[in-house]
């Protein structure tokens, strides 16, 4: 499992310097008003002013006096609504991301975190007390630990967090949160892009390695099917992504399947770190949190890669000679060009639009 991925995130990498070599496409303004389907809801989406990012004061009125969560539904469609305020992120990513269980108390998140301590503990020793001797015997340990170690050390380099007076220290506590989750679930391991995942994570929670492992635990319990061994998660996302462009935008569909292009490979980035390199760091936490708060779908992602394709439709449309290696090319180099907000705006109006038939087209995704 662990080599495939790396093959595949080297062909994207080697798509971006082809690109840079092309030039660059042209970006149209934004395409979405010849959707299939009812427009109501993306006017209604697009006139709705947002609200100020939740506060870390607003995130404790969710709480009664003992600290249990009353509102959950409340407090994930704020978020979803608006964001989270930076200093507010270490906290409410822990509900999010269900490190915090639901109901639990002020009291029994002390006694959660002494435990998770101890846990995280115990797995930086176990990596820690494999020797020379054993390491040597032990092929699939030094090949993971080698990935680990070189993928630590291009994530996010240019992140103030790994550029500072304390990047070394941050770097090691990344790489310490990827071994000990490779120690956790030894039988997923450590794939390329998980890296891409874990950093946010270890940046929103202001560099505390147990708080980051956690989150990075209850971030993999949604993901780890996107690096499976027989890569059916990554293909049933992909799969379904189809369907929705098919129920969406029939007509784009149309191209996608004259210019034999269906099984979506050029999404595949996309999907399997949820845009993590298409957006600027900053956003992508916005996005995440979207995502996770989502009172929608729990698949936001999906309609959001639609949103994508559905913004730059005329484009697609109107370039006889695209086909998959352009089209591959072209969703590469979207990367960083890509404003957040409409994106999410359109993400939201397309499940809106989708419907029930969404909901039932995305039913068996994890």
């Amino acid at each position: 499992m662990d080599s495939w991925h790396a093959e595949t995130m080297r062909h994207f990498d080697e798509e971006v310097a082809l690109f840079e070599d092309l030039g660059s496409f042209e970006l149209l303004e934004d395409d979405s008003s010849s959707l299939a389907g009812p427009t109501q809801q993306l006017a209604a989406v697009r006139a709705r002013a947002a609200p100020p990012p939740l506060s870390s004061e607003e995130l404790a009125s969710f709480l009664d006096g003992d600290g249990r969560l009353v509102d959950e539904a409340g407090f994930r469609e704020r978020v979803f609504q608006a964001g989270i305020e930076p200093t507010a992120r270490r906290e409410a990513w822990k509900w999010l991301l269900g490190v915090y269980p639901a109901g639990s108390s002020s009291a029994q998140r002390q006694q959660q975190r002494l435990r998770q301590q101890q846990q995280y503990a115990l797995l930086q020793g176990q990596w820690a007390a494999v020797g020379p001797e054993q390491a040597r015997r032990w092929g699939k340990w030094r090949e993971r630990r080698s990935r680990i170690d070189k993928d630590v050390a291009r994530t996010d380099r240019l992140h103030p967090f790994y550029r500072g007076r304390d990047a070394p220290q941050h770097l090691a506590a990344l790489r310490d949160v990827l071994r000990c989750y490779c120690l956790f679930n030894w039988d997923l391991g450590y794939c390329q892009g998980m890296s891409d995942l874990a950093s946010p994570l270890l940046v929103a929670m202001e560099g505390d390695e147990v708080d980051a492992f956690w989150c990075f635990v209850g971030l993999m319990e949604r993901m780890a099917g996107n690096f499976a061994q027989d890569q059916a998660g990554m293909h049933t996302q992909l799969a379904a992504l189809r369907q929705l462009v098919q129920v969406l935008d029939p007509q784009l569909h149309a191209l996608f399947e004259a210019r034999e292009c269906l099984n979506y490979f050029f999404a595949f980035r996309w999907l399997l770190i949820h845009f993590k390199r298409e957006f600027p760091f900053d956003q992508v936490l916005c996005l995440w949190e979207a995502c996770w708060a989502c009172p929608l779908t729990p698949h936001l992602h999906l309609y959001l890669a639609a949103a994508v394709l559905i913004q730059h439709r005329r484009l697609l449309l109107t370039d006889p000679a695209l086909d998959f290696d352009g089209l591959l090319r072209f969703c590469v180099g979207l990367a960083g060009r890509l404003e957040l907000g409409g994106c999410l705006r359109l993400a939201e109006a397309l499940a809106l639009i989708a419907g029930q038939a969404g909901q039932e087209l995305l039913a068996g995704l994890p």
